[in-house]
C-alpha cells in the first residue's frame, strides 16, 4: 500500500468518478485506475462499484475514515519537518553547567531571543553528566557543558571545545589556607571538602586528581548550587575546588579567599588542574536553523567573555 494509492482513492471518493480524480490529482485516468487496481488487489477487495458513478463498495466505506486519517498525518507530518527546515521549530532546549548559566550566557540568551522571537528558548541548569544524558535521550537540543568523552563519543555528537579554565580554591577568609598566596596540595588534602553531588563532572575531576596523589578525598558534603557552596565554606573549615568561572560572586565576598593551586612537584602529577568546557549537539539537530544560529552566537560570544575574565584575576 502506497500513500498515492490512498491519495486517489480519496480523490475518487471525493468527485465521485475516475476522471475527476485524475483532473484533482493531474494525472491521467489511466494512472487513477492503475493505483486503485494495486490498492484492491492488496486488500483482496473491490473498493467501487464500476457504475456510472463510482460508488464506495463496503470495503471502501470502512476504508474511508482511516484513508483520511492517514492522509490528513502524512500532511501534518510533512507540513512539521517544513517547518523545522525553514527554523518555525515551537521551542529550543539547552542544559546548561551552572557557572555559564549563571554569567556567560545571559547575554547571547538575550540576543537570540531577539532574533528568533517566534522560538520558546528553555535553559535547563544541570551537571553535566546529567545535561549529556538528557541530550543523548532527546530531551534538550544542545548542552554546553563540562567535558566527558565517554559520553559525548558516538558519530552523531558534535562537539565544539569553548575554553579550558583552571580549578582554584574557595576558602573561608579566616581559614588557615587563606596565608598561601598558592596553596599547596600537601596541606589541601587535609581539610574537609564539599563538592558538587554526584553526575557532576567538578566531583569526577577532583575525585580523580585526588587519586592520582594517592590522597584520600574527605567529601563531607555535596551540595549542587553555587551559592550553597559559598553559604558552607563562609562557615568553617570545610573547602572546596571550583572552577575559575564559579567563583565571579566569591571574589566580591570579603568572608571568602580565591586561591589558586601551587603546582604539583611530585612524580605522580606535576600538572595544573583544569577542566574544559565544550558544546555539545548532534549532526541532525545542528542543520535546524535555530538551534545552529544558538551555536554560532555561543561560538562567537563565550570564549571572548572567558579570555576577559582569565585576564582579570
Amino acid at each position: 500500500m502506497r500513500l498515492e494509492q490512498l491519495q486517489a482513492f480519496l480523490a475518487i471518493a471525493d468527485t465521485g468518478s475516475f476522471q475527476g480524480a485524475a483532473r484533482k490529482c493531474s494525472v491521467t485516468q489511466s494512472t487513477i485506475s492503475r493505483q486503485i487496481q494495486a490498492l484492491e488487489a492488496d486488500l483482496g477487495l473491490e473498493l467501487f462499484h464500476r457504475t456510472g458513478q463510482a460508488k464506495l463498495t463496503l470495503a471502501g466505506e470502512r476504508l474511508l475514515p482511516r484513508a483520511r486519517k492517514i492522509c490528513q498525518e502524512w500532511q501534518t507530518a510533512t507540513q512539521e519537518i517544513t517547518d523545522l527546515v525553514a527554523g518555525k521549530q515551537p521551542e529550543l532546549c539547552v542544559a546548561v553547567i551552572h557557572s555559564l548559566c549563571a554569567y556567560y550566557l545571559p547575554p547571547v540568551l538575550q540576543q537570540f531571543c531577539h532574533d528568533y522571537p517566534n522560538v520558546q528558548l528553555r535553559v535547563t541548569s544541570l551537571g553535566s553528566d546529567r545535561a549529556l544524558k538528557v541530550l543523548k535521550d532527546g530531551l534538550v537540543d544542545m548542552a554546553i557543558v563540562m567535558n566527558n568523552r565517554f559520553l559525548t563519543a558516538g558519530k552523531e555528537m558534535v562537539v565544539e571545545v569553548l575554553y579550558d579554565e583552571p580549578i582554584k580554591v574557595l576558602v573561608g577568609a579566616n581559614h588557615p589556607l587563606a596565608q598561601y598566596e598558592r596553596i599547596p596540595w600537601s596541606e589541601l588534602v587535609r581539610y574537609p571538602q564539599v563538592v558538587f553531588k554526584d553526575g557532576y563532572g567538578m566531583q569526577r575531576l577532583v575525585q580523580d586528581r585526588f587519586e592520582r596523589l594517592q590522597a584520600t578525598l574527605q567529601a563531607v558534603l555535596e551540595v549542587n548550587t553555587l551559592d550553597a557552596f559559598r553559604g558552607v565554606v563562609r562557615q568553617g573549615e570545610l573547602v572546596a575546588l571550583l572552577p575559575n568561572s564559579a567563583l565571579v560572586e566569591a571574589r566580591k565576598d570579603a568572608t571568602l579567599a580565591v586561591r589558586p593551586l601551587a603546582n604539583n612537584n611530585s612524580s605522580a602529577d606535576n600538572s595544573n588542574l583544569t577542566r574544559r568546557v565544550v558544546m555539545v549537539t548532534t549532526q541532525d539537530r545542528l542543520q535546524i536553523p535555530p538551534i545552529h544560529h544558538f551555536w554560532q552566537l555561543v561560538r562567537e560570544n563565550i570564549p571572548p567573555q572567558v579570555a576577559l575574565e582569565r585576564s582579570a584575576c
